[in-house]
C-alpha cells in the first residue's frame, strides 16, 4: 500500500496575495512549487494515498494514471528530502 503523505510539523500550504502565487511555507524556509505540484500539495491531507492522490489527478486531467503517479512520488520524494513532507 502507498503512504499517506502529510505536510511536515510547521509547515502549510497558502496563496500569498502579494506574489499571487501558491507557497509552502516551512520554518525559516519558503517553497515556490509549480501548478502540478500544487494541485498534488492540495490533496496532501495525511489520510490520501499516494496512489489515490494520482487516481484523483488522473481522473481530473485526463492523464495516464502510470505517468501522473510518477510524477506525484517524484515531486512528494524531493518534498521530503528537503523535510516539508512526511511520507
Amino acid at each position: 500500500m502507498s503512504p499517506a503523505p502529510r505536510l511536515s510539523p510547521g509547515h502549510k500550504l497558502r496563496f500569498d496575495q502579494v506574489r499571487q502565487a501558491w507557497v509552502l511555507l516551512g520554518p525559516e524556509r519558503l517553497f515556490m512549487p509549480d501548478e502540478p505540484a500544487v494541485e498534488i500539495l492540495k490533496l496532501v491531507d495525511g489520510e490520501r494515498t499516494t496512489h489515490a492522490i494520482a487516481e484523483n489527478l488522473a481522473a481530473r486531467f485526463d492523464a495516464p494514471l502510470e505517468t501522473i503517479q510518477g510524477d506525484v512520488d517524484t515531486m512528494l520524494a524531493e518534498l521530503a528530502a528537503r523535510g516539508a513532507i512526511k511520507l
